[in-house]
């Protein structure tokens, strides 16, 4: 479950008034985008127990629904920086608005999976292309020293979509084998004010510079703050533009391969640790491969999974700066060794026993939530010098997606192939290897400036 969250490290920047109504207005817009990433990625849960008996679809069908989507955030994500750079960040976030809106009408009125499909991967691609530029506008809008707490507005977003996604799924669930289109369809009125709110709201002070606007520039941040702290602004733009001159051959250099070596290793092992199984299948492993629960039923487990996650990254987010990176990732997985091997020895008794098959998820949820989940995208986010970073974080984000696909492209056929014990085995020792990796390769990088965490790399 992708869900973007950036650190600042060390900001030096001045501090000056800060008009938190126009920040935080433009902030709450941007997120929004993240509401509706968490709220299409998750809404799959419920809608796929539905949408399998209409279209009579095979287990290779349903990995290929719940999928689509993630086909599209591939592309997404690997196209909406640099279109971004080129167009602008609000301009992207308007088509990703428009995306959004087609998609969601799209996948509630196909007539096939074919259709259904094409749907998803139009909405794939706004999430995608969310996943890179709403962080990356709010931290271009907002003053150095709260930028922490806004961009980590945009991860509190996902995680309020995803259980807004449950929420709707479990109330409309009720209404018979064709809920699964209102289901969709949901996402369509906060698509539309998304779109409409992006029209007042300013363009990136960073891309205006960029682009040989300065003075459109200027005008931003002194809304933001006064003229005084905007010209000292403007003077830190300039210089951070100057120093972001690196290229992609400078990421396979000693050093640096090794940071990007590091980054790609982590991204992956965020997804192939499993938690898709739960936040896509959920509902599917509770109704078909635990039995005894009705598609309502099984769908509202998920609501107490989805509040699960929210509270947790609340939790992550306060303990983050408080505990470090290294332990918060390490403890986090081990929770999720837990939950999987606890998993494949629950489904290993006919029938597996329900309370304890929820229970494990519930864990697994919280173990990811609390580290793995913001926390690898902190550590991403720090590990890179600023010259490379955007092309380094371009890399690592694809290859996440990537990731995300292939495990929730498998994860059925493995738990056909093996049983459901067979696969979260499996990702029980992804989940041992991670520990493995953050263990012995990953600096800490908690209270330490973006310079001397580039010496870490130096050979």
């Amino acid at each position: 479950m992708p869900g973007p969250v950036y650190h600042s490290a060390n900001s030096k920047s001045v501090h000056g008034p800060v008009n938190i109504v126009y920040v935080g207005l433009a902030t709450i817009v941007a997120a929004t985008s993240g509401l509706l990433f968490g709220f299409d990625i998750a809404v799959i849960n419920g809608a796929l127990l539905f949408l399998k008996q209409q279209f009579a679809l095979s287990e290779v069908q349903t990995e290929f629904a719940a999928s689509s989507l993630l086909a599209g955030c591939v592309a997404g994500a690997a196209c909406g920086g640099w279109l971004s750079d080129r167009l602008g960040r609000r301009r992207i976030l308007i088509v990703s608005a428009i995306l959004f809106a087609l998609s969601s009408v799209g996948a509630a009125l196909p007539r096939n999976l074919a259709e259904f499909t094409v749907a998803r991967l139009a909405g794939g691609l706004a999430i995608g292309a969310a996943s890179v530029l709403a962080p990356l506008y709010i931290a271009e809008i907002s003053p150095a020293h709260i930028r922490g707490r806004m961009v980590s507005l945009n991860q509190m977003a996902i995680v309020t979509g995803i259980l807004l996604a449950y929420l709707v799924n479990w109330t409309l669930s009720w209404g018979g084998p064709d809920s699964w289109r209102w289901m969709f369809a949901a996402a369509a009125v906060p698509s539309f004010l998304f779109l409409i709110a992006l029209f007042f709201v300013p363009e990136s002070p960073r891309w205006l510079t960029e682009n040989g606007r300065e003075d459109e520039a200027r005008h931003v941040l002194t809304r933001v703050s006064d003229a005084a702290t905007a010209d000292l602004q403007m003077a830190e733009i300039r210089a951070a533009i100057s120093e972001e001159s690196g290229t992609l051959g400078e990421l396979i250099q000693p050093g640096y391969r090794r940071a990007l070596g590091l980054a790609v290793a982590l991204a992956i092992l965020q997804q192939w640790t499993g938690i898709n199984s739960v936040i896509f299948y959920g509902s599917v492993i509770l109704k078909e491969q635990v039995g005894g629960h009705s598609a309502s039923t099984a769908i509202g487990v998920n609501v107490l999974i989805g509040l699960v996650n929210f509270v947790f990254t609340i939790i992550a987010i306060w303990l983050i700066d408080k505990l470090g990176r290294r332990p918060l990732l390490i403890g986090s997985a081990a929770g999720m060794v837990v939950a999987h091997f606890g998993l494949a020895l629950a489904f290993t008794r006919n029938p597996p026993p329900s309370g304890i098959v929820i229970g494990l998820m519930i864990l697994c949820t919280a173990s990811f939530a609390v580290g793995l989940g913001p926390g690898v995208w902190v550590v991403l986010s720090e590990i890179f010098p600023t010259r490379v970073r955007g092309r380094a974080m371009a890399i690592a984000t694809v290859s996440l997606w990537i990731a995300c696909v292939v495990l929730t492209l498998t994860y059925l056929s493995i738990a056909s192939a093996l049983g459901p014990s067979g696969a979260f085995s499996i990702y029980g020792v992804m989940c041992i290897t991670t520990i493995g990796i953050v263990a012995r390769l990953t600096p800490e990088t908690k209270g330490h400036s973006l310079e001397e965490i580039e010496k870490l790399w130096r050979p």
